[in-house]
């Protein structure tokens, strides 16, 4: 009786030592299997791997990236608006990637809107000296760290030197784009040169030809002008008008022209 006690007992340890071995390969295929799906999951997306690399700078240290069906998202932080903007330029040329959306913060210092209007005002004034600024009459508006740069540009570079200097100061925290191209014509780059003699070969008025940066700018579309800066006198103003109004070609003038320490008057 014992004898066959003891073979029922090794038959069913041998079947489920047989039972066990058998389970084994089985165990280790979807240990495999799951280990290879996890890999697959954790695998970086195509597209995050190639918008990244597009960021791999110095500038960029702080900024992520991630695409989802073709959507860039960045967040982080730059020192520098131009930076938040270079980002998503980059970002775009990104293989997979169809559209951006630029969440960056610019986390350079606070300045005071009034502080830093008037940094970018001077700043505005003396740039493109010597490529003809009388002809650019641009204008920067400050709100919570955001600049609004605004009004005419003689050319597309021009107002890529404007946007650029702002964009690179520190303290604005985003940049809206209002410029407007004067239109590419002969017959305005004439008028313009025409407006210009007439304007400052008046002997009260060629003073504002001294300082390069606070001439009476001159804005000529498709033989329109407008005449904007800052002058002494309300005599000046009517008198620019009157010069402007009395070149050949020109079909109307308004005058934007300020007159210092008064209040702001168009003709």
């Amino acid at each position: 009786m014992i004898k066959m006690m003891f073979a029922t007992h090794a038959a069913f340890a041998a079947f489920a030592l047989a039972g066990t071995l058998l389970s084994f390969p089985q165990i280790s295929r979807a240990a495999v299997a799951g280990a290879g799906a996890i890999a697959q999951a954790q695998q970086e997306n195509p597209a995050s791997s190639a918008a990244a690399a597009q960021l791999n700078k110095k500038q960029f240290r702080d900024v992520q990236v991630t695409v989802e069906n073709g959507i860039a998202t960045l967040k982080g932080s730059v020192a520098l608006f131009e930076y938040k903007a270079d980002a998503e330029k980059h970002v775009r040329h990104a293989k997979g990637v169809t559209a951006v959306r630029n969440l960056i913060e610019v986390a350079g210092p606070s300045i005071p809107d009034q502080e830093l209007q008037a940094k970018l005002v001077e700043k505005l004034e003396y740039d493109r000296v010597g490529y003809g600024n009388m002809f650019n009459a641009i204008s920067v508006n400050i709100q919570n760290g955001v600049a609004t740069v605004g009004g005419h540009a003689r050319t597309d570079v021009d107002k890529d030197s404007a946007l650029a200097l702002v964009a690179t100061t520190p303290g604005v925290k985003d940049l809206v784009d209002t410029i407007e191209v004067d239109p590419v014509s002969m017959m305005d780059d004439q008028t313009r040169l025409a407006v210009a003699r007439a304007v400052y070969s008046f002997p009260t008025l060629n003073k504002y030809a001294i300082d390069p940066a606070k001439p009476i700018r001159i804005s000529v579309q498709k033989g329109n002008v407008e005449l904007y800066g800052m002058v002494d006198t309300q005599a000046d103003k009517d008198v620019a008008f009157v010069r402007a109004n009395s070149v050949s070609g020109v079909f109307s003038v308004k005058n934007y022209l300020q007159v210092a320490n008064q209040p702001t008057e168009h003709q």
